[in-house]
């Protein structure tokens, strides 16, 4: 993969041919697009496909980043504290560090989105360390070990679990 590197003040361009694309499950392909390291820490972005019934992210929280959605295609469902919401091409949401959120695609419909993390920190290879897990190369206890490293704490969320849930109001 070769990317023009953004720094000092140069523009960082990544080809789509030549980005990085990852599984991190069944019907989910996150392609890596930019890592703090090539942003001189300004962001960290990623876009993500979401297939119809794929589980995309659950429950956490960031302490240092706030992350934002984009929704290039598609519906993602969102979590943001307590509340569950519906997000349709066009929609943009910033999360704020400590904001307990999860996502994934809304019930019945494929998510194409785009995600930025401000401040950028190094979370390319916390995206590696899942594809390795859903190969079987990695033992899935490596991703919560690495929670500090990639400020991902993972949490319960029965609002969550129960909008997820099939038969719920929020999947009819």
């Amino acid at each position: 993969m070769s990317h023009t590197t953004g720094s000092a003040g140069q523009p960082l361009l990544v080809r789509a041919a030549e980005a990085e694309l990852l599984a991190d499950g069944p019907g989910s392909l996150i392609t890596l697009l930019a890592d703090s390291g090539g942003t001189g820490g300004a962001l960290t972005v990623n876009r993500a496909k979401l297939d119809r019934g794929s589980a995309g992210a659950p429950p956490h929280f960031h302490t240092r980043a706030t992350e934002f959605f984009f929704v290039l295609g598609g519906s993602l469902q969102v979590l943001t504290g307590e509340r569950v919401l519906t997000l349709t091409e066009g929609d943009f949401l910033a999360v704020p560090p400590r904001l307990p959120h999860a996502f994934a695609p809304a019930p019945g419909a494929d998510a194409d989105l785009l995600v930025v993390f401000t401040p950028g920190m190094d979370r390319f290879d916390y995206y590696r360390l899942l594809d390795r897990v859903r190969r079987g190369e990695a033992d899935p206890a490596e991703i919560g070990a690495s929670g500090e490293r990639f400020d991902n704490h993972y949490v319960d969320s029965p609002t969550w679990r129960q909008s997820r849930a099939v038969g719920s109001p929020a999947n009819n």
